[in-house]
């Protein structure tokens, strides 16, 4: 599969989230009680509902996307690539700014993909669900309804490393470190996020996060084509 794209055509493209308020009180009642049952599938004993809210951020349902990072491929040798962030606190804005720029992406580029470290999981699905919750029509190349599997253009390093072993995950920070490619690790993690979101008020520092996640995920994918080009 991969002997037949050429990066070029590939979007690479990373999400942060958070939790959608800043804090388990500050939601409706009926958000609380509804966010109650959720976390009873991974609270531990001793602990309440409000002392998981963080974990809000990773459920559609219960968090919103602050940022969407995206990348080309300009040039393989010397490696020249590009960055675009979409971001602020008005989630339906940087999904429709994301949306205008994804939609006219694909209408140029008739060989146009993504890519996404674990977007098969989380990213793309994500993405889609929240554009439906804002009222937003899914972009054609992000909505997979209908279509045969050879008619879906969405890659996910992740899951082109498992090579059909589906029982295992593998961060991007694992993939990056075993591949010799920069961590894009540095600064923050995942985990780090809502609390500079909601505590710092520090979004162009989670934008860097997420512009080094993107970069990295290209890298990941020339090496697995065996291409030349990454730093």
């Amino acid at each position: 599969m991969l002997d037949n794209i050429k990066v070029e055509d590939v979007l690479f493209l990373d999400i942060e989230t958070v939790p959608a308020v800043s804090s388990y009180e500050r939601l409706e009642p009926v958000m609380q009680t509804l966010w109650n049952k959720k976390s009873k599938q991974f609270i531990s004993p001793g602990q309440t509902a409000g002392d998981v809210y963080e974990r809000a951020g990773i459920y559609s349902e219960f968090g919103k996307i602050i940022c969407i990072s995206v990348g080309l491929i300009k040039e393989k040798n010397p490696f020249s690539f590009r960055l675009k962030s979409f971001y602020g606190h008005d989630e339906k804005s940087v999904l429709s700014d994301f949306s205008a720029m994804l939609t006219k992406f694909s209408k140029t580029n008739k060989e146009a993909l993504l890519c996404a470290h674990n977007g098969k999981e989380f990213d793309y699905p994500y993405i889609a669900r929240r554009m439906i919750i804002n009222g937003l029509i899914i972009p054609g190349i992000l909505d997979n309804a209908g279509k045969k599997p050879w008619e879906i253009k969405l890659l996910d390093t992740m899951d082109l490393w498992k090579f059909g072993d589906y029982k295992n995950y593998t961060s991007l920070d694992l993939l990056t470190t075993i591949l010799g490619i920069p961590t894009p690790k540095d600064d923050i993690d995942g985990s780090m996020v809502a609390g500079i979101y909601y505590g710092e008020n520090d979004l162009e520092r989670i934008v860097r996060y997420c512009e080094k996640d993107v970069l990295a995920i290209a890298q990941v994918l020339l090496r697995f084509m065996n291409q030349p080009g990454t730093p």
